[in-house]
């Protein structure tokens, strides 16, 4: 199996667990706000990492080594992630999904000088082809710009800082140190920014378990991607996510009865060639 192929196959997981959380965060919206979401998330996601680890014996792996580097790194998914759930809650998911999407765009262009990675004609191709089927899914306009158009438009940009700088940690850092410290250095913006202004509202019962699915949701999602990224560029696995766009689409017709119309089946099928495109030239290239 290649490289790319495997890449592929965590990002399944990726994008099942990302959309996930755009469900969990809508139906939370109504008694909590983003920090204190972000807060939850964070304390039982730093429950699951911290025994995972110590059932698995992967603890002796967190080390203290490019401190700095997660310290950018998780303050910039901090932000990006709390306009992302601030945006899932007044916006159509698949406009959330499709601003979010020009992050790989931000991926391309910037990884040649922060990761030092190849800027191939294909990569850049496959990376076209699927911002051009987000245009035809979203279709924005300047008269449809709104407060959650911007939000998620602007975690765009550091959901691209979180995805290369988590590439340049995959390089000397363990899967269970990179999530060890992205939900502990989360966990602590979050209690700073949730309890800034001295109220910080428990989830009730029937909340907390989205909650806590949230958290595990969050996790799962990142650990995928992390896996993804430590065996394939960060040009290629970026553009898989794509396909998150179509799924997303779909739930939100079956379960908020967002519209869905012919242009989300061309801008999906465009997503899809540009994918297959990337994924057949790099295994290409490794055979």
């Amino acid at each position: 199996m290649s490289p790319t192929f495997k890449a592929a196959l965590w990002m399944v997981g990726s994008i099942a667990s990302f959309s996930c959380m755009a469900i969990l965060g809508r139906e939370l919206a109504a008694e909590l706000d983003t920090f204190e979401i972000m807060l939850y998330r964070s304390v039982f996601g730093f429950v699951i990492v911290v025994v995972l680890a110590g059932m698995t014996g992967s603890w002796r792996q967190i080390n203290t080594r490019h401190m700095p580097v997660h310290l950018v790194r998780n303050m910039a998914h901090f932000v990006g992630q709390n306009l992302w759930f601030y945006a899932v809650t007044v916006i159509p998911l698949a406009q959330v999904f499709a601003l979010e999407f020009t992050s790989p765009i931000w991926v391309i262009v910037l990884s040649p000088f922060l990761l030092g990675e190849r800027l191939t004609a294909m990569r850049l191709l496959a990376a076209g082809m699927g911002f051009i089927g987000i245009l035809m899914v979203a279709r924005p306009d300047i008269s449809g710009i709104n407060i959650g158009v911007v939000m998620a438009a602007s975690s765009a940009i550091f959901f691209a800082l979180t995805i290369m700088f988590t590439k340049r940690l995959t390089r000397t850092q363990s899967t269970t140190c990179i999530l060890f410290y992205l939900t502990t250095m989360q966990l602590i913006f979050g209690v700073i920014a949730a309890g800034f202004d001295g109220d910080i509202a428990l989830p009730t019962s029937q909340g907390l378990p989205f909650v806590m699915l949230v958290g595990a949701a969050g996790l799962v999602a990142h650990y995928c991607m992390t896996n993804a990224l430590s065996i394939a560029p960060a040009t290629v696995v970026v553009p898989f996510d794509f396909i998150r766009l179509p799924a997303i689409a779909v739930i939100g017709m079956l379960l908020y009865n967002e519209a869905l119309d012919i242009w989300v089946l061309i801008g999906a099928i465009i997503i899809f060639a540009g994918n297959y495109l990337n994924i057949w030239s790099e295994t290409r290239q490794r055979n």
